[in-house]
């Protein structure tokens, strides 16, 4: 390892004929697809190319890095797959539920004053939103409340359009 770490190619040559059955192999158990796999463990060869440097024979063997670093890209990829799949399918069921668009413009206009407050403001008024609903804000020191409920975690922050303050809670309206 030490060799393909100063860009041995014939060293990294016989690093990947050994490593290379096994990698694929504890890649291959962990991801259903056969062409993920392949995918995955090329690029962990890739990595072990890159990164030979990082490899410290006083923490194991060269063999148990590699498959170390095979088995955390194999989990990476079994999550990024997971969470991708979850996307898609809450996204399709969003896309099949016609109420859905109007239901989130209402939410995210209800949060929403189409007029400037300066945090004074904000000490105890009462504001009607672009969703024309009533927003009550209320504080006591330095803590502010909005509906009674949600806090403000992070005050006038400047943005391009706006200046917002940031809340906890997703406020429903009524």
């Amino acid at each position: 390892m030490g060799r393909t770490a100063k860009g041995s190619q014939e060293a990294f040559a016989a690093v990947y004929d050994r490593v290379a059955g096994p990698v694929f192999g504890v890649v291959r158990s962990m991801l259903r697809d056969h062409a993920q796999s392949e995918e995955v463990a090329q690029e962990v060869l890739i990595e072990v190319w890159r990164s030979a440097a990082r490899y410290r024979p006083d923490r194991g063997t060269a063999m148990n890095w590699v498959l170390t670093l095979a088995h955390r890209r194999a989990i990476d990829r079994v999550r990024s797959v997971e969470a991708s799949a979850a996307r898609e399918r809450q996204a399709a069921i969003l896309e099949r539920t016609p109420e859905f668009k109007a239901t989130l413009t209402k939410i995210l206009t209800y949060h929403v004053v189409g007029q400037k407050l300066a945090p004074k403001d904000l000490e105890n008024g009462s504001y009607t939103t672009l969703e024309k609903s009533k927003l009550t804000t209320a504080s006591s020191g330095e803590s502010y409340k909005v509906n009674d409920s949600a806090s403000v975690v992070c005050g006038n922050v400047k943005t391009a359009n706006a200046n917002v303050n940031i809340i906890d809670t997703v406020l429903m309206p009524k």
